[in-house]
């Protein structure tokens, strides 16, 4: 009867281990799922940035080029998004830092 009991309380220490074991597999695979989708968010911002970039910086060269043909209206609305990008910046730094 002991023999059996011996057998029985070692398979649930064995039993304990390999709960630990699964428990911190667990863990991992979590940890990387986490990180993989956070790479993936980093990723997708890049992008968005990258594409916002052009598109100001297009939109930049054509009112550049307005403002160049003397059209005062362009001039206007070229030193109001110079003002507002200023603006906008400073609020974004400020929040930063």
């Amino acid at each position: 009867m002991s023999d059996a009991y011996e057998r029985e309380r070692q398979n649930n220490s064995r039993l304990d281990e390999l709960a630990s074991k699964v428990s911190a597999l667990r863990g991992v695979t979590i940890d990387i799922y986490d990180n993989a989708r956070d790479q993936a968010v980093i990723d997708n911002a890049n992008e968005t940035f990258s594409s916002f970039s052009t598109t100001l910086k297009g939109s930049a060269t054509r009112l550049g080029r307005m403002a160049q043909s003397g059209n005062k209206v362009a001039v206007l609305k070229l030193a109001g998004i110079i003002i507002v990008a200023v603006v906008v910046l400073y609020w974004i730094w400020s929040l930063v830092f």
